[in-house]
C-alpha cells in the first residue's frame, strides 16, 4: 500500500487563497473525518493507514525529511488569473527554484530538499485551483468554490486509481 501525502497550503483569511484548506477539509470529510479550526493548525491528520493530510501557510523546509517517507504527493494551492484553467494539475519533479520571496518555497525545491537531504521524495503532482478574490475574508468566491468542487472530485478520482 503506497503512502500517500497530501499538502495544502495557503492563506485561508485572504478569501480564495484558503483553496486549499477548504479542498483538503472536504476530502477529510469523504473520509469520515471533521476538521475543526485546531486540527487545521497541527500539520498532519492521518485520514488512513496509507493517506495523511498537511495544512499549513506555506510550505516549509522541514518538511523535507516527512517527505521522503511517502512514495506519492499532491500539492494543493490556489493560482490567480494569471493562469486561465480553473484547475491546473502539473507533475512536480525535485529541482531548486529561485524564489524572488525569501519565505516562498516551491513545491519542486521542497522535494529537492527532500531528495538531497534524505535520499528520496515522492512521486508528485501539482493541484492548483484559480482564486479570483483575495481580500481579508475567511469565505472563498462562488467561481473558486466551484473550481474547488473539481479539485477535490480530481483528488479523490486519482486517489482510488492507486
Amino acid at each position: 500500500m503506497k503512502r500517500i501525502l497530501i499538502l495544502g497550503y495557503g492563506n485561508p483569511d485572504r478569501g480564495d487563497d484558503g483553496a486549499a484548506w477548504v479542498t483538503l477539509a472536504n476530502i477529510a470529510s469523504h473520509f469520515g473525518h471533521v476538521l475543526d479550526n485546531e486540527q487545521l493548525e497541527t500539520g498532519f491528520i492521518t485520514l488512513t493507514n496509507s493517506l495523511q493530510l498537511w495544512l499549513n501557510l506555506q510550505l516549509i523546509p522541514e518538511l523535507a525529511e516527512d517527505l521522503a517517507g511517502f512514495e506519492q504527493a499532491i500539492f494543493v494551492d490556489a493560482h490567480t488569473e494569471e493562469i486561465q484553467e480553473d484547475v491546473r494539475v502539473l507533475p512536480v519533479q525535485p529541482e531548486y527554484q529561485n524564489s524572488p520571496f525569501t519565505h516562498h518555497l516551491t513545491p519542486s525545491s521542497c522535494l529537492a530538499l527532500s531528495k538531497n537531504l534524505y535520499g528520496g521524495c515522492p512521486q508528485s503532482i501539482l493541484v492548483s485551483i484559480r482564486g479570483y478574490e483575495f481580500g481579508f475574508s475567511h469565505q472563498l468566491s462562488l467561481r473558486t468554490s466551484k473550481n474547488v468542487n473539481k479539485a477535490e472530485q480530481f483528488i479523490l478520482n486519482w486517489l482510488e486509481k492507486d
